[in-house]
């Protein structure tokens, strides 16, 4: 097990209270006919750029890759990156202005060709990206398939540079486009056929259709998010600077995982999709894997922590799922896949009878009054200054929070800015009686306030 540790994860694996430690977990996976031995691939990107690159990543316990996309040859600029650091986190966020490999494509091709045969258990994907005529894709496709790569990814996220060309996210915001250039290369595919779609579209569901209406096996996504990352505020230049300018870029990292979560979500709802998913954008620990697998991915694709941190991280990665599954009394991470899907809904569709309250546990509390802070100024005022005595650090006592439950409509700001873990937590206080949704309510003609007093005291007055 690796002695790596990072910021968002300084546990690596959970402590197993189900299983034996010693059961056998089995971590393979089966993403649109493609085996892998587990479901942790590399993403097409910088950590997949080479045949050298992959293997030492198979070595490290990789279960796949997905090459760094081949295309015609392009030439890249210098300076390509630029990141948001929060605090002492670095990389929260990380643009990227680099477009496809550029390598030679016949380069390439050997590379993949030798990979596989010398790792002939690991999942070797294909990233393409080429000009939308016919007869050159079914040319790199062909080309492909003599690599004996077990599977495509059509690259139709790319934001950047090669959108700019016509290819891209240009094909993939375009679901007429999406679904020509697939039903091509599924004319002479001899592979699965992955299409990674972009982010950058108003519904992510409807490329995903037409990727399904093409023929396509499987999905990937998501892609960086188009991105301007900031400016210098001392020279007036954009990053990532290019001597004196910039342009806009692919945005990945933690800092996306949201996004990425709800696209995801989205896709394995839909009953027109129905597609295996390859689940990428800002997975970095082995909880992080856990979310997707749970929201609808089959399969897993890492980039920008194994940028920051290396491909030992898969170390983590196994141990932490492994241990994971065994905590949960499943011997296997398909048994996990999807298992949240049908608790994603329609805000329409939520239960507007439950209640929560924030309540304080006083013994941890260090009187900071950042509840009350943000509460009166950027929620509900409902956190007065008159509550039990709490220790301050110069060992004084000073009245602590009071939560006006009359006032509190459980936002869950106070527990969110709160820096003492386990302090404030949110207490469901209703009975717990038939739910009552504003769909519901529409549909039955209800006048009834299902939390009685929307707006009290203090908010009332405001609110005049």
């Amino acid at each position: 097990m690796s002695t790596l540790t990072n910021p968002r994860d300084p546990n690596a694996a959970p402590q197993a209270h189900g299983l034996a430690a010693n059961t056998p977990i089995d971590l393979s996976i089966e993403l649109a006919g493609i085996q892998s031995p587990n479901p942790f691939w590399l993403a097409s990107a910088p950590p997949t750029n080479m045949g050298s690159m992959v293997q030492r990543a198979f070595d490290a316990g990789w279960g796949g890759a997905v090459w760094k996309t081949l295309g015609d040859p392009i030439i890249n600029v210098s300076s390509r990156l630029a990141s948001v650091d929060y605090g002492p986190r670095r990389m929260l966020g990380l643009n990227n202005i680099e477009l496809i490999t550029d390598r030679p494509l016949e380069t390439n091709m050997r590379e993949i060709y030798e990979t596989k045969k010398k790792y002939p258990k690991h999942a070797v994907i294909v990233s393409l990206m080429v000009e939308n005529k016919r007869e050159i894709w079914h040319e790199i496709v062909k080309r492909s398939n003599d690599t004996g790569a077990d599977g495509i990814e059509l690259n139709f996220g790319c934001p950047h540079g090669m959108s700019e060309r016509g290819m891209g996210a240009a094909t993939g915001q375009v679901p007429e486009y999406c679904q020509m250039i697939v039903e091509w290369v599924k004319e002479v595919a001899a592979v699965p056929v992955l299409v990674k779609l972009t982010p950058n579209v108003t519904d992510i569901n409807q490329p995903a259709r037409a990727a399904k209406r093409a023929g396509a096996d499987g999905l990937s996504l998501i892609n960086t998010i188009n991105s301007l990352m900031g400016v210098n505020i001392d020279t007036w230049a954009p990053t990532p600077m290019v001597n004196g300018r910039s342009s806009h870029g692919g945005y990945c990292g933690p800092a996306v995982k949201p996004i990425a979560l709800h696209m995801l979500s989205s896709l394995a709802r839909d009953p027109q999709v129905g597609l295996p998913i390859s689940g990428i954008g800002g997975i970095e620990t082995w909880r992080d894997a856990v979310e997707f697998l749970l929201l609808g991915a089959t399969g897993l694709q890492v980039c920008t922590a194994v940028m920051h941190y290396g491909y030992r991280i898969i170390d983590d990665l196994v141990d932490g799922l492994t241990n994971y599954l065994r905590s949960k009394n499943l011997t296997s991470v398909k048994q996990l896949v999807g298992k949240s899907v049908e608790k994603v809904d329609d805000w329409g569709n939520l239960d507007l009878r439950y209640d929560v309250k924030a309540r304080v546990d006083y013994d941890k509390c260090i009187g900071c009054n950042l509840c009350h802070i943000a509460c009166e100024d950027g929620a509900h005022q409902a956190i007065t200054l008159d509550g039990p005595l709490v220790k301050l650090a110069n060992g004084a006592a000073r009245p602590g929070p009071n939560i006006v439950d009359k006032e509190c409509v459980g936002c869950n700001l106070c527990s969110l800015v709160c820096p003492v873990q386990g302090c404030i937590t949110m207490t469901r206080i209703d009975h717990a009686t038939q739910e009552l949704s504003w769909n519901e309510r529409k549909r039955i003609g209800s006048d009834e306030e299902p939390r009685p007093g929307a707006i009290y005291g203090r908010r009332a007055e405001l609110a005049k």
